[in-house]
């Protein structure tokens, strides 16, 4: 009998490590792809890293830094990163070139871009229709800071080839841009926005900072920042994938109750550009931009989508299914399980 309750307790003790097993990441070791890091637009993933909530899950992640979003997509569709923090409108553009790459949880739940017009070109600027003929400043070439200055133009009746965008990279490479006379206007991101309005370097003219003027320009609410994946990917690795969505929920949920300050305290001291507290106006500026719970609403697909069919030809005659550019179940299961 007390054999009995022995090998009963060993089987249970088994049962539990196998169980423990099964949930480790396939892949602990991983690479992810980020375009513009230092930027408000991912500020979630520099706190999981800084806060080790990767670790937390098993993770060892190694962060490749790219020029802009449209790098870190490249890297991803070339194999050279596992997965990627970027744009929304990347899964469904790539679902329209039969490329399934999937959006696993949000991370901002409205773009958080806005459109500046400089000092010089300020005065006479009255509709989008006067950005024609601008150089428009961009992170990079095919960004989301590229995208939606495309749509802009697209309500003035105005194409991607009325202006010439160039490629300023992130922080302080754009505001360098900006300062020295290389572009007359600039689609960009938090903290660049801040500093450059700030000292009166740019007049905002467009702003999806706030929930107010995302409706404004799309109607609608318009998901930004995620982690995407192709989708063998999730299918091989689904403990890896979900370690990384509770990294980045627990993230959010952390980030929705810090103080301006304490986010500024625990980002790497270069993301300050010199100036804590413009940093931390900036941060206030970006907050109401982050996602609460991870998930994209249905309104929110449909309007990205809408977005890109105004302006890119080859989105108006694809056939994309917008619900398959979202798994849902990893930011679900990590809004149950994450404390």
């Amino acid at each position: 009998m007390k054999l009995k309750i022995m090998l009963a307790a060993a089987g249970l003790a088994l049962a539990s490590m196998s169980g423990a097993f099964a949930q480790s990441p396939e892949k602990p070791k991983l690479t992810l792809g980020v375009g513009g890091k230092a930027l408000l637009y991912y500020l979630p993933l520099t706190i999981a890293e800084k806060k080790g909530f990767f670790k937390e899950q098993g993770l060892d992640v190694e962060i490749n830094d790219f020029a802009g979003g449209a790098k870190s997509l490249q890297a991803l569709i070339g194999g050279s990163v596992d997965v990627v923090t970027g744009a929304y409108e990347h899964t469904l553009r790539m679902q329209a070139k039969g490329q399934d790459i999937r959006a696993v949880i949000e991370l901002g739940r409205f773009p958080g871009i806005a459109i500046g017009v400089t000092k010089a070109k300020a005065a006479a600027y009255k509709s989008p229709a006067d950005l024609k003929g601008m150089k428009i400043g961009v992170t990079a070439p095919g960004s989301s800071t590229n995208m939606l200055a495309n749509f802009v133009l697209a309500t003035a009746g105005l194409t991607p080839q009325d202006v010439s965008f160039i490629g300023v990279g992130s922080a302080a490479s754009a505001v360098a841009a900006v300062k020295n006379g290389q572009i007359d206007a600039i689609s960009h991101l938090e903290p660049v926005l801040s500093m450059l309005e700030k000292n009166g370097d740019i007049r905002i003219v467009v702003d999806t900072r706030t929930e107010e003027g995302t409706r404004a320009l799309f109607g609608a609410t318009n998901p930004a920042a995620v982690l995407y994946a192709k989708k063998d990917f999730i299918d091989k690795n689904p403990n890896t994938v979900q370690a990384l969505v509770n990294g980045l929920y627990k993230a959010i949920r952390w980030i929705d109750t810090a103080s301006p300050e304490e986010i500024a305290a625990t980002v790497p001291p270069e993301y300050l550009l010199g100036d804590k507290d413009l940093y931390v106006l900036a941060v206030k500026n970006s907050k109401p931009s982050y996602s609460k719970d991870g998930i994209i609403a249905e309104a929110g697909m449909k309007s990205v989508n809408d977005m890109l069919v105004k302006f890119d030809d080859e989105m108006k005659t694809a056939k994309v299914d917008v619900s398959k550019s979202f798994d849902d179940r990893f930011a679900r299961k990590a809004a149950t399980t994450v404390k």
